[in-house]
């Protein structure tokens, strides 16, 4: 795995709670704040029937939901004027690349139907999805048309069409493109559409949106050339090996992103205890766990109503019940202060997943120190860990930082604690 040359702290500024361009801007300084150093927006093109974001109509039209009405609609001067803004503070910009589907009345099934798949009846078929725990349990998305990467017979325009679409974007200054349902298209076309982005320029970075999907179509996008895979330690409760397994496979493709909700996620301030501890907690794990973080716009105030890409306003962005700026600030900013954190990694279990909580020890790939983390399995209630419970590579830090203490106060590692609800302790040399 090659050296990362930076910490990849994602801010997901959602295009709904928005009435216009100026808002985003408004947005930078606070975003630039709290340590971020990239700013990921939802797409913001015209939209299908459903007026779903990811049910684009046309990639060459800004939506006049988003950006105004008077607004002409394929002038993306606003979009590089937040760019720019964006650019002026240090912070990438990064937006949804979404080619596995386009809303079912997309001018392309008009202009080009034979880009498409269709059904034995010659209809367009709408892209589905079978939820893991249960395959009986199948969801079907009726205001999106499948597209054909792999089978159309017209696969050598199609693949050019997306080339060219990545190349305009690029010409507005963006670099950044995180890819819908990455293992939804050929890898093939990946490496392709990646190659040449890459030439155009060396800096541009894809990242594989794969949750949902199984381990074998992430290991398939092994060869596709993404800079960052996103993983699924949101849910992770601490109790079986999964995270850490999926960890070590992936590790080996490439970095990836971990997040404490997302716009495809509940908020986890709305689901019990809903307490700030427990916001602070899987914030500051997700920050440790991997190379890359995203954390939704909301989070931070503790926002309960979910984000919605159908019918999302401005008036969902709840009023906050909290403010952990400052906080995500000093988060973030220990994250590039210490080496192990700003890499994958390589993730160690120390003691059993029976206990009421969990000590683990990241070791890093580039000679960086190791960390050794403690997690309270329990939300709402403290932990008492004793002498004898605290592992030799612990005892062999020098510090114990609470990432959940407002003040992140370092201490030397004493010889029995306990650890608040909700903990996590985080041990330095």
């Amino acid at each position: 795995m090659k050296h990362p040359h930076s910490v990849l702290l994602i801010y997901n500024l959602f295009p709904r709670f928005f009435t216009c361009i100026e808002e985003w801007i408004d947005r930078i300084p606070e975003i630039d704040a709290m340590g971020f150093n990239a700013i990921f927006i939802n797409p913001f093109f015209e939209t299908g029937f459903s007026g779903s974001l990811y049910a684009v109509k046309n990639y060459h039209r800004l939506s006049p939901l988003l950006f105004g009405k008077t607004h002409a609609v394929g002038d993306f001067s606003p979009v590089e004027r937040f760019n720019d803004e964006c650019c002026n503070r240090g912070i990438s910009l990064f937006i949804d690349l979404v080619i596995n589907h386009t809303a079912f009345d997309a001018e392309l099934t008009k202009l080009h139907p034979e880009w498409y798949s269709h059904d034995k009846d010659g209809a367009l078929v709408s892209p589905s999805a079978i939820d893991p725990a249960n395959e009986a349990n199948v969801t079907v998305w009726g205001d999106l048309a499948t597209v054909d990467n792999e089978n159309c017979r017209d696969r050598e325009r199609l693949w050019e069409y997306w080339d060219a679409l990545i190349a305009f974007f690029q010409e507005k200054g963006i670099c950044g493109f995180r890819c819908d349902a990455a293992y939804q298209v050929p890898v093939g076309l990946w490496q392709y559409l990646i190659e040449r982005a890459k030439k155009r320029n060396p800096k541009a970075l894809f990242l594989a949106e794969t949750l949902g999907c199984r381990l074998e179509q992430i290991e398939a996008l092994a060869s596709a050339g993404f800079d960052y895979l996103f993983n699924s330690v949101k849910w992770w409760k601490f109790d079986q090996p999964w995270a850490i397994e999926q960890h070590t496979a992936n590790r080996l493709i490439a970095p990836s992103i971990a997040f404490p909700e997302s716009h495809d996620t509940e908020r986890l301030a709305s689901e019990p205890p809903g307490t700030i501890a427990v916001q602070k907690s899987r914030y500051a794990f997700s920050a440790l766990f991997s190379q890359g973080l995203l954390m939704p716009i909301g989070y931070e105030y503790g926002a309960k109503t979910r984000i919605d890409v159908v019918h999302g306003i401005p008036g969902d962005l709840d009023t906050p019940q909290w403010n952990l700026c400052d906080w995500i600030r000093r988060i973030n900013q220990l994250k590039k202060e210490i080496g192990v954190l700003g890499e994958e990694g390589i993730w160690q279990v120390l003691t059993s997943y029976n206990n009421d909580f969990l000590f683990l020890m990241k070791k890093s790939e580039f000679k960086h120190a190791p960390v050794c983390v403690c997690i309270n399995k329990r939300e709402t209630a403290e932990t008492v860990v004793d002498e004898w419970m605290i592992p030799e590579e612990v005892k062999k830090m020098n510090y114990a930082i609470s990432l959940l203490n407002d003040v992140l106060q370092k201490e030397e590692i004493p010889l029995a604690f306990t650890l608040d609800p909700a903990d996590v302790v985080l041990f330095t040399t």
